[in-house]
């Protein structure tokens, strides 16, 4: 595994991380779920990424983390990055969504509860609130690193002029913003207009999630729906309508291009993200444990020729 600086903090990630937004659910079954956590550990993933409300049911995915954590892990905790998220829905009523202080700090101490520790290595901020003063927000990051409940802080889905704003209250706080989780993929670029810049220009990580934009940047839809696919499964954030005839020229073409340089198109549409050096580790989702070690070989080819950036752009226009 190759492990990257983080920003210009002292926490080097491995270049793949897992996210747990799904299959860790007690939907789910179980020993996958564990399996899952091994596949990755055993291959140099040391970094797990998780938000209060991954489930279903909400919670349910720090829980099973919790008790893999517990019965398969001990002692290897300081070989671990775990991360959690609040900032959308966790419960109902005014105090259990958005960016108070009251809410942070009791999702965190949920958090920790379920999943049986004493802190977390990075606690985002999941989504910036409209109504919550940001330097309540951004003081109450710092408070849990002031705690001991967070070694460092992040922030997630923040545009780039309220993520500079952040980092700039973060930084005066003395509690520095580690790392930034955005959306970004090939057909989700709206971190190049402006946010890679501001986190590289204040030493800040970049760790993108949905790299493969729910399945889509992979061979599996060229020729139809998949029984076992998402689309086919939940339906809720990749829906049967995103699957265009359109849309599925432009991933045909790309993967075309992938063959041209020996790699799935999984492969590259990961080697894509990584190839920019803003970018500190690329979260995967994984149902299945070879989905993760499939996942590790986009690592034998990040460089890109200034001929297949310039063909990649000209399918994505």
């Amino acid at each position: 595994m190759k492990y990257n600086r983080c920003g210009h903090s002292g926490l080097k990630l491995p270049a793949i991380s897992l996210g747990l937004w799904h299959n860790f659910g007690h939907v789910n079954d179980f020993k996958n779920s564990r399996n899952l956590i091994f596949t990755a550990f055993n291959n140099g993933i040391t970094h797990f990424d998780l938000a209060n409300n991954y489930g279903p049911p909400p919670g349910s995915a720090e829980e099973v983390f919790g008790k893999i954590l517990l019965e398969n892990f001990q002692g290897y905790r300081d070989e671990m990055i775990i991360s959690s998220k609040a900032g959308y829905t966790m419960w109902d009523g005014p105090y259990g969504d958005w960016g108070s202080k009251k809410y942070l700090v009791s999702s965190l101490d949920q958090s920790l509860k379920r999943m049986k520790l004493d802190y977390v290595d990075i606690f985002y901020h999941h989504r910036p609130d409209p109504e919550t003063p940001l330097e309540e927000t951004m003081d109450t990051l710092s408070l849990m690193v002031q705690q001991g409940k967070a070694l460092y802080v992040g922030i997630s889905n923040y545009q780039a002029p309220e993520a500079e704003k952040a980092i700039k209250i973060l930084k005066e706080n003395g509690t520095p913003c580690l790392i930034h989780q955005p959306k970004y993929s090939m057909f989700e670029r709206w971190v190049e207009g402006g946010l890679l810049d501001v986190l590289e220009k204040n030493g800040v990580g970049c760790i993108p999630f949905s790299p493969l934009a729910q399945g889509l940047l992979t061979d599996k839809y060229l020729h139809g729906i998949p029984a076992d696919s998402r689309v086919a499964t939940s339906g809720v954030f990749l829906k049967e309508s995103n699957i265009t005839p359109e849309k599925i020229e432009v991933i045909s073409k790309l993967n075309d291009v992938a063959h041209n340089r020996q790699q799935k198109l999984s492969h590259m549409a990961l080697s894509w993200i990584l190839k920019d050096q803003r970018i500190t580790s690329v979260l995967i989702g994984a149902s299945k444990p070879e989905h993760i070690t499939e996942a590790i070989i986009a690592l034998d080819h990040t460089t890109f020729s200034e001929e297949e950036i310039k063909l990649i752009d000209e399918i994505l226009a």
